[in-house]
């Protein structure tokens, strides 16, 4: 099973990074999943217009939907920006949804968020959810919080408390079970 994980925070030293990381690792740990980590920085697109669709698709989309179409399950980790979804993964989704047949269809996903907030992202998460459901995907019922991520962390990268470090592994172990047994 090939899993692409990645987080949609752009910013350098992002909770949502690290957060991505431990579930990767996570995936890892039951040696049947082929795991790849990689950050949205490495796929820059424009804003989608359908002016910019119908002179053909930019490098980085084209780049994306082929990663896309070599992993059925994806763990997205996710900041909240103003009660919902950073307008980057938007993008990303919206461009991606121009193709046919439609490449979010049938799809795993695994949504988390990690915000230094009290609500833990939980808002955006659902407004995540939205668009993929409406593409055909399959999010994973259970979602995966960390609330005031600026003291989450420790100095390792990982969760502090031992309690939230086995919820995101068995969160991960119950999706990748999951996972397999959809049929492709």
């Amino acid at each position: 099973m090939n899993i692409l994980v990645f987080s949609a925070s752009l910013r350098k030293d992002s909770f949502n990074t690290k957060l991505a990381a431990l579930a990767a690792e996570a995936a890892r740990q039951g040696g049947d999943s082929t795991v790849e980590l990689i950050r949205l920085n490495d796929y820059d697109m424009p804003a989608f217009s359908s002016d910019t669709d119908a002179a053909g698709k930019p490098e980085a989309v084209e780049r994306f939907k082929k990663l896309l179409d070599a992993h059925p399950a994806l763990i997205i980790a996710s900041p909240e920006y103003n009660y919902s979804m950073p307008g980057h993964l938007k993008n990303l989704i919206d461009w991606i949804s121009r193709y046919r047949p439609m490449p979010w269809s049938r799809k795993a996903i695994l949504l988390m968020s990690a915000s230094t907030s009290a609500m833990a992202g939980v808002r955006g998460l659902w407004q995540l959810r939205q668009p993929f459901e409406g593409c055909g995907a399959f999010v994973f019922p259970d979602m995966l919080t960390v609330a005031q991520a600026q003291s989450a962390f420790g100095p390792d990268g990982r969760l502090a408390d031992a309690r939230q470090m086995q919820r995101l592994q068995d969160v991960v172990k119950s999706f990748v079970a999951f996972v397999g047994g959809l049929k492709y």
